[in-house]
C-alpha cells in the first residue's frame, strides 16, 4: 500500500506546476497541506537562480548563480551545483522548521494529522548538501503522521543517495512526468494521494 507519492522528470517539465495544482486539488477538498516547492528566479529572462518557497508564502534563497566580482567566502565551506552557489543557511532555516511542525501533530489529535499532506519539492542535488534535511526526510517517511507529497530528479550521473532510497521504497508510488503526460495525469496524482491518505485514516 502506498503511502508516499513522487513525481520525477526531467528539469523543466512541469513537476512544480503539477505540485502546486495537486496542493490547490487538496486543499479545496478539505486536506490540509504544508511544505515547501522550489522556485526559479530569473532576472531579465535569464535565470539567476532558485528559492524555497513555502505553501504559506515566506521565501528564502537556496541558490543564485555566482557573481564573478564574488570571492570565495572565507572560512566558509562553499557548496556549488554547476554555475549555482547554494545558500544552505537560508535553505535550512526555511524548511527545516516545516518538518518540526509536522512532527510535532503527531501528539495531537490523530484525525487531524492523518488528513495532511506534506510537500517537498524537491529532493535534488542542491537540497542534500544539508545533513539535517536528509535526516528530516527520512523521519517523515517512515514516520505514519503525514502522507509526502514530493518530486524528485531523474537518474543522471552519480546516483544520488536519498533519491535513490526513495525511489525504492515500497510505500512510495513514483510517477514520471513527461510533455506528454502531464496535463493528464494529474487526476492519478489525486487519486493516489487520497488512496494514500484513506490507508492512513
Amino acid at each position: 500500500m502506498f503511502k508516499h507519492v513522487f513525481l520525477t522528470g526531467p528539469p523543466g517539465v512541469g513537476k512544480t506546476t503539477l505540485v502546486q495544482k495537486a496542493c490547490e486539488a487538496l486543499v479545496s477538498s478539505g486536506v490540509g497541506v504544508e511544505g515547501f516547492y522550489t522556485e526559479e528566479v530569473r532576472e531579465g529572462g535569464r535565470r539567476v537562480g532558485f528559492d524555497v518557497v513555502t505553501l504559506t508564502g515566506a521565501r528564502g534563497h537556496l541558490s543564485r548563480i555566482r557573481d564573478s566580482r564574488d570571492s570565495q567566502p572565507h572560512g566558509r565551506r562553499e557548496y556549488t551545483v554547476g554555475q549555482y552557489v547554494v545558500d544552505l543557511p537560508s535553505f535550512e532555516n526555511l524548511a527545516l522548521p516545516l518538518f518540526r511542525n509536522i512532527g510535532s501533530a503527531d501528539g495531537s489529535s490523530s484525525s487531524s494529522s492523518s488528513r495532511k499532506v506534506f510537500v517537498i519539492d524537491e529532493i535534488g542535488k542542491m537540497e542534500l548538501f544539508s545533513q539535517s534535511f536528509i535526516r528530516a526526510v527520512r523521519q517523515t517517511l517512515d514516520s505514519s503522521s503525514c502522507t509526502i507529497l514530493g518530486t524528485i530528479p531523474i537518474p543522471k550521473g552519480k546516483p544520488l543517495g536519498l533519491v535513490e532510497e526513495v525511489r525504492n521504497r515500497r510505500d512510495v508510488k513514483v510517477f514520471t512526468v513527461s510533455k506528454e503526460n502531464r496535463n493528464a495525469i494529474l487526476q492519478d496524482i489525486l487519486e493516489t494521494l487520497q488512496e494514500c491518505l484513506k490507508s492512513k485514516a
